[in-house]
């Protein structure tokens, strides 16, 4: 599936060749319970239409009347805020006094964001820059460390894959897994040496990597936003990447098992393997949250809800919780 990104960026350049007019709106910041982090970003097409999001729907239906009263008939970029008042916060469905902040493009370069399309697809990351004072755009190169950014005047966002996945084994829950993953905008790439499983993945986007799991993992340069599962039930597969993994800035890393296989497992990597109690605490496993999965998709949406809790700050694992964040800062640098 396409990201969020390549979604509302697709739409345009459609929209764009037909001959319509577009704005580009995209949420610079918030308070209290907004219903769309920063970042968050959506097109408004000159008839109404609109591709993304930035709220649960009123503030849309806003945005799309002022359009069609013209107030976006201009070309400088312009800040609006919704839920400054009680009034305001109950009239656009912001619940507990939530106000957004958001950066309005009336007239986006069409060849900048041609631009920022082909580097998404390339898999690159790209930081977009809007400076209303101005009035420009700027596109440049950004690494895994990058964050929103906005001082009042200038919005700097991170686009392209930003998150990465990498799947040890391409069996039947990788399939579903390597799937849900990518409508998370999630870059996901699978590694399985057994030719009778690699040899009949095709799961489109999900790109299948040649070698060891244990090299791949060394090879990726793992960073803060990189998680490792894995899955192929196979200890000389799964413990040597988990080897590696563990010992990287990787925000999770799970594996597949029983938790006896589990206790098994960590275990052995105490025992045979150079990593301290509080590498190997990091290991999430069994994987997955414990919502009573049976099938290969239940399992792969329990694992995704527990790599999902974890990015956002909700640890399932007290002993993962207590890793540092400082200690996994860092940009790779290729």
């Amino acid at each position: 599936m396409d990201s969020q990104d390549s979604e509302v960026l697709a739409a345009v350049r459609r929209w764009a060749a037909d001959g319509h007019r577009f704005a580009l709106v995209t949420v610079a910041r918030t308070w209290g319970s907004a219903p769309r982090p920063p970042g968050a970003w959506m097109a408004l097409r000159d008839d109404g239409r609109v591709q993304g999001s930035v709220s649960g729907g009123c503030i849309e239906d806003d945005l799309i009347a002022r359009m069609a009263a013209g107030e976006f008939n201009h070309t400088q970029p312009l800040l609006l805020r919704y839920g400054v008042t009680r009034d305001e916060a109950h009239r656009f469905g912001l619940p507990c006094g939530g106000v957004l902040e958001l950066v309005i493009e009336p007239a986006p370069d069409l060849a900048l964001l041609n631009d920022l399309a082909q580097r998404i697809a390339a898999g690159q990351l790209a930081l977009r820059t809007v400076d209303l004072d101005a009035g420009t755009v700027a596109i440049r190169d950004g690494c895994r460390s990058d964050q929103l950014s906005w001082d009042g005047r200038h919005l700097t966002t991170l686009h392209g894959p930003a998150w990465r996945l990498l799947i040890i084994g391409a069996g039947q829950i990788s399939r579903y897994l390597a799937a849900m993953a990518q409508a998370l905008d999630y870059q996901v790439l699978v590694c399985d040496p057994r030719i009778e499983y690699s040899a009949g993945w095709d799961v489109p986007g999900a790109t299948l990597l040649p070698g060891m799991p244990d090299n791949i993992v060394v090879d990726l340069g793992l960073d803060p936003r990189s998680a490792v599962v894995a899955l192929t039930h196979d200890p000389k597969l799964d413990d040597m990447a988990l080897l590696e993994a563990l010992k990287s800035p990787a925000f999770y890393v799970g594996a597949l098992g029983s938790r006896a296989n589990n206790a098994k497992r960590r275990a052995r990597l105490l025992q045979h393997f150079d990593l301290s109690d509080a590498e190997v605490a990091r290991l999430h496993g069994p994987v997955g949250l414990p919502i009573g999965s049976r099938t290969p998709p239940e399992i792969a949406v329990s694992i995704l809800a527990e790599i999902t809790a974890i990015k956002n700050g909700v640890h399932t694992n007290p002993e993962a919780a207590r890793q540092s964040a400082a200690d996994r800062s860092g940009c790779r640098i290729d």
